[in-house]
């Protein structure tokens, strides 16, 4: 299974990949499995995921809930040693967020654009994620958007 060059996971499958959610999590712990007893390169995921992972984990519902220790421990064993983690060079920030205003980006809307830009910007070919919709305008720069389910099913057709 092509797991690891140009492909990037988004925060939604890193937190259903490794913490149980439920029936709805089961193809992203497929796929972070697939991540670890992979021997080839890395996948990709933005340094800002890694903060939202961390935000969400301990911040869910309390049967869920991780505490920080193990929110850290979670990333650095399952993200930091499996996935090339990347990040908006310094020298772009400024331009990204002067395009965010001129098109009107809203609120929560600039997080997503900025995992979209940093996808887009290293090179991944798809972006996996269970908010595909936050990720549309990544389509019109030839960046497919999936889901862990879709990715799945593709990948069990080669």
């Amino acid at each position: 299974m092509a797991l690891v060059k140009g492909v990037f996971f988004d925060t939604s499958v890193l937190l259903s990949g490794l913490i149980e959610l439920g029936p709805a999590s089961r193809n992203a712990h497929i796929l972070l499995d697939q991540v670890a007893a992979s021997r080839g390169g890395r996948p990709l995921t933005a340094w800002h995921c890694c903060l939202e992972f961390y935000s969400v984990a301990t911040r869910l519902p309390e049967e869920l809930r991780l505490t920080p220790a193990d929110a850290f421990v979670l990333l650095e064993s399952e993200v930091f040693g499996r996935f090339d983690v990347r990040d908006l060079p310094a020298a772009a920030r400024q331009e990204f967020l002067r395009s965010a205003a001129r098109e009107g980006i809203r609120g929560g809307r600039l997080y997503d654009r900025h995992i979209a830009e940093i996808a887009r910007r290293s090179g991944s070919r798809v972006v996996v994620t269970d908010n595909g919709r936050h990720f549309q305008r990544l389509e019109a720069a030839g960046v497919r958007v999936v889901s862990a389910t879709e990715f799945l099913a593709e990948a069990r057709k080669r």
